[in-house]
């Protein structure tokens, strides 16, 4: 069995890398540190003319819980519905109500939005009360995939959960495991779970060619201004040999 290899990425250095390693999906984002916000026009447009996989875009308006107002909901589906004129091919969402379920309301807007395309839950549904029935929920709205590390804090750590998952799922969704899958455990997870793709971002880092004015700090942080997050070739391309090899 092929297995599908999702990686996400926030620039366009990572893109290619990801491409050239071998990924078989690509998913954009903005602001992975965050766990990933919507991606900027340019970037995705910038992507789609260069990517020879399918991109997935994700739309997550801020930072924070998924619990969305209206309004919040509302520049969801905007920005959906651009991400489909620019030729997008699928989009990532995740919207829950404050007691830890799906927020059907919310969900029904947003699928409607992406009828034409295709349509991953993202891990969102990790801080479900009850997985079993929010899968049924994201089955019956016609999303075709969940994106999940089984309720904890690495997909390797929830195969259990994962595995119920996809007994539960059978062939009406897709389950795919991610957080902190990498080439070390990937196996593991494929033999205990019995899933068909993967999701990881492979993150690493590059220092700046910039010279800059040592008495200035743009971040927070001391290194944030001399070191760029990308994604590592070695650790995507070692991932997809090891499982499709």
């Amino acid at each position: 069995m092929t297995i599908t290899i999702e990686v996400c990425v926030d620039n366009i250095e990572s893109l290619l890398t990801a491409q050239q390693a071998g990924a078989d999906r690509i998913e954009l984002c903005s602001a992975l540190p965050l766990g990933g916000l919507t991606a900027n026009a340019g970037f995705v447009q910038k992507a789609l003319d260069l990517a020879t996989v399918p991109l997935y875009a994700i739309i997550r308006p801020r930072a924070g819980d998924f619990i969305y107002s209206e309004q919040e909901i509302d520049i969801m589906v905007s920005d959906i519905k651009f991400m489909t004129l620019l030729g997008i091919q699928g989009v990532v969402i995740g919207a829950l109500t404050p007691e830890g379920d799906i927020d059907k309301a919310a969900l029904k807007r947003l699928m409607t939005a992406s009828r034409d395309i295709g349509v991953t839950f993202h891990r969102a549904f990790d801080l479900c009360n009850d997985p079993q029935t929010a899968l049924e929920i994201l089955i019956d709205a016609g999303c075709e995939r969940v994106l999940t590390s089984g309720q904890q804090a690495t997909a390797e750590q929830g195969c259990d959960l994962i595995t119920a998952l996809v007994a539960q799922a059978g062939d009406r969704i897709s389950i795919m495991p991610g957080a902190g899958v990498n080439p070390e455990n990937a196996k593991k997870i494929i033999k205990l779970t019995r899933v068909s793709e993967l999701h990881l971002s492979g993150k690493t880092t590059r220092k700046s060619t910039m010279k800059p004015n040592a008495t200035v700090q743009m971040g927070t942080e001391a290194e944030a201004d001399s070191l760029i997050a990308i994604t590592c070739k070695k650790t995507i391309s070692d991932l997809v040999n090891l499982v499709n090899g």
